[in-house]
């Protein structure tokens, strides 16, 4: 499975099997977590056989319970905005892979408790989400797509007119998971195919993780070298 293909079938699973990950799996993920923390300047954390962070009683209902969970990813990276950019970029490139290994995962913002024994947050850093991940009881299902490429296009009396690689960032990008589904995020397309990336008011925060996420996928759907960020 490829990565875009990862991207078209993975969606927020949030129920698991008691079910280990296999330690050939496991070497994976923490060896692309070992990457990201090199190339991104981040601390990602794979934590395994934790239960008490999903524990009974830190579930919101509205937006569903988690069962099952041991196995997470700690997405620690600097404080800032710019952190949190960095962190939903490079962990959404774990999420990825996870998913290509028969895995599944989902974002979490809120519903979970800090177990600080399990991982560490150095100084300058801040813990932004954690990514559950194990064998899903089921696949998740797909949210409705709200928004369209011109809806998070700045230019959008030129979306006809749009090179194919870039519609497909944007497509990609629309597949991103985000935060209640808010999908606050815009992409402009300047001269000599470099790309800009912005980040839009939320009341509800979390815009620039999510942000990063979209960004991730954009870049999956575009293809290297189609374009330069700006």
């Amino acid at each position: 499975m490829t990565e875009l293909e990862a991207i078209k079938v993975r969606h927020s699973v949030r129920q698991y099997l008691d079910k280990p990950i296999e330690a050939e799996k496991i070497e994976a993920i923490q060896a692309c977590i070992d990457q990201c923390n090199r190339e991104g300047g981040m601390h990602l954390q794979l934590v395994t056989n934790e239960p008490k962070a999903f524990r009974k009683g830190v579930d919101w209902p509205k937006y569903g319970k988690f069962g099952n969970v041991s196995n997470y990813i700690a997405v620690v990276a600097p404080k800032g905005k710019i952190g949190d950019v960095t962190a939903g970029y490079y962990g959404e490139k774990v999420v990825l892979l996870v998913q290509t290994l028969g895995l599944n995962s989902c974002w979490v913002g809120l519903t979970f408790k800090k177990v600080k024994q399990a991982y560490s947050v150095g100084e300058g850093e801040e813990l932004k989400a954690v990514i559950s991940i194990g064998y899903g009881a089921a696949q998740g299902v797909q949210h409705p797509q709200k928004k369209t490429i011109a809806n998070v296009t700045a230019n959008k009396s030129s979306v006809a007119s749009f090179p194919n690689w870039f519609v497909n960032g944007v497509e990609a990008a629309l597949l991103a998971p985000t935060a209640v589904n808010q999908q606050k995020f815009e992409f402009v397309l300047h001269d000599d195919n470099r790309v800009e990336a912005i980040a839009k008011f939320s009341l509800i925060g979390y815009a620039h993780l999510d942000l990063g996420i979209a960004k991730y996928h954009f870049e999956v759907g575009a293809e290297e070298g189609s374009f330069k960020w700006l």
